[in-house]
């Protein structure tokens, strides 16, 4: 209500300002006096305001008119000019309108309209490294996989876009399984980006599956010092890749470099148990037995393991069994309610015939916690204590159809492999095995299990009724207890069972 009392003060003030002006320039004498062509013009005080601001509204009329004249000028010769840029600016939305429907269509899997509104998009906006993006990407979305490699070629050559067409095409590759071609890509686009997560996983797959270690180890330093990896993850991942340089160090022959690439693995990661295992016979081949003793034992106290005794065992293959049981006392210590160990001090006291205390030792694994070893291992101590033949039979047919205890198996894909490797063999991840019991549906029923080889030499007796015998027989004997009979030919007379058998 103020403001508009104030508008109109004002306004009248305005009025009255004018009307004063105009009256005051009447009443004044003189004026302005021109002379054009020889005819003088006289203008009065008012005249004279009035001639002045038509001239310059003349002079502005005037000055548009020659912009104009510029415009239209600079437009047919194709220079910018606002004409031009209202062209422009109405392509460009053209064009942006049809990049956006075409980012709709690739997200909902509608590949040809992609590549329709790409075309569009590239006739309106000048904008190669979108409008290219788009059309790769929904080229391979349709399955014109020539039409995305031509692209992404294009990509390669702008330097702002590169890397994606770099990273595009590695992946095509990785498709095709051109692992060779690929491996290169990953390479070319990890330098271009050195801190992209994902090319840096890929590349370190790739050279892990080449046995390129060196180049897997120096790719994986730098995804570390990218803040990519954990400390820890990266000192297990640096020891494992360290771990496949000393086996290939060790199947060419070089003894020495094999050793130190050994011991260097064993130093990144103490608790990988195949490291332990190499360094521990570097140092027994080095005449290092008090080293290689404190390896093993430091792997074991972190999860013991059968690789773990075998190679402890190696350190005195001479040894008797009780001397073996006294030695074994600094291994099995660290971790004496783990069902590793029980079995292993099982085994020492079978060897040593002492098979209550083997039973002593196992204690009642069978029941909480069986496998085909703990049960191999029960009817080994119910045969050494005199049991009858069915007893033992009832065991060994038992450890067919438990668990065959931890294994080597890939966390990712669930493989079940024979010895650790630093690649799956089914799925190809890296470091992925773990040493665990896998579920008993996934196990095949074996044809023999393996107990630990910490006897060492061949029996100097004969097993006789009472004594222990190989593992091999229980588990054929087993075999044969469970295998059904099959039917003999009716002109073949059956062949009369071994009394001996």
């Amino acid at each position: 209500m103020l403001w508009s009392l104030i508008k109109i003060v004002l306004f009248v003030v305005l009025v009255a300002a004018l009307a004063w002006g105009a009256g005051f320039l009447l009443e004044s004498e003189g004026g302005i006096q021109l002379t054009v062509a020889g005819t003088e013009y006289t203008l009065g005080p008012l005249q004279s305001v009035i001639a002045v601001l038509l001239l310059m509204l003349a002079v502005w009329v005037l000055l548009k008119i020659v912009s104009l004249l510029s415009a239209v000028w600079h437009f047919l010769n194709g220079d910018e000019t606002a004409l031009s840029r209202y062209f422009d600016r109405n392509r460009e939305r053209k064009g942006y309108e049809a990049l956006s429907d075409g980012l709709m269509a690739l997200a909902s899997g509608e590949g040809q309209v992609a590549m329709a509104k790409a075309a569009k998009a590239d006739r309106y906006l000048k904008r190669p490294a979108l409008t290219n993006l788009l059309t790769a990407q929904a080229a391979e979305l349709a399955g014109d996989r020539r039409k995305a490699e031509r692209t992404y070629r294009k990509l390669v050559e702008d330097e702002k876009t590169r890397f994606v067409g770099v990273r595009g095409i590695m992946k095509q590759k990785l498709a095709d399984g051109d692992t060779d071609t690929a491996l290169k890509l990953a390479e070319k686009a990890f330098a271009l980006k050195p801190k992209h997560e994902e090319t840096g996983d890929t590349l370190l797959k790739l050279q892990a599956e080449k046995h390129d270690w060196t180049g897997a180890r120096g790719t994986l330093q730098a995804k570390y010092k990218n803040g990519h990896l954990p400390r820890d993850v990266h000192k297990r991942r640096d020891a494992v890749l360290a771990l496949s340089e000393a086996r290939e160090v060790i199947d060419e022959g070089n003894s020495v470099e094999a050793r130190e690439a050994a011991i260097e693995a064993n130093r990144l990661s103490p608790d990988l148990v195949p490291a332990a295992v190499m360094a521990a016979r570097s140092y027994i081949a080095q005449d290092k037995p008090r080293n290689a003793s404190k390896v093993l034992q430091k792997a074991w106290s972190v999860q013991p393991h059968p690789d773990l005794a075998a190679a402890f065992a190696e350190i005195q293959p001479d040894e008797t069994p009780p001397q073996r049981i006294k030695r074994f006392r600094a291994l099995t210590k660290s971790q004496p309610d783990h069902p590793e160990t029980k079995m292993l001090l099982a085994e020492l006291h079978i060897a040593n015939e002492d098979f209550p205390e083997a039973r002593r030792a196992l204690g009642n694994l069978v029941e909480t916690d069986p496998s085909a070893r703990s049960v191999t291992l029960m009817a080994a101590i119910e045969r050494g204590e005199g049991a009858p033949d069915t007893v033992v039979k009832g065991w060994l047919t038992r450890a067919l159809n438990v668990s065959r205890g931890p294994q080597w198996i890939c966390e990712n894909c669930h493989h079940i492999h024979a010895e650790w490797v630093p690649i799956c063999e089914n799925c190809k991840s890296f470091d992925t095995l773990e040493w665990k019991t896998p579920p008993l549906s996934e196990v095949a029923m074996p044809s023999g299990v393996q107990m630990l080889p910490l006897i060492v030499g061949a029996p100097e007796t004969t097993p006789t009724e009472g004594a222990l015998t190989t593992r091999t027989e229980d588990i054929e004997e087993a075999e044969l207890v469970t295998e059904p009979e099959k039917p003999t030919d009716p002109e073949t007379p059956k062949k009369a069972p071994d009394p001996t058998a």
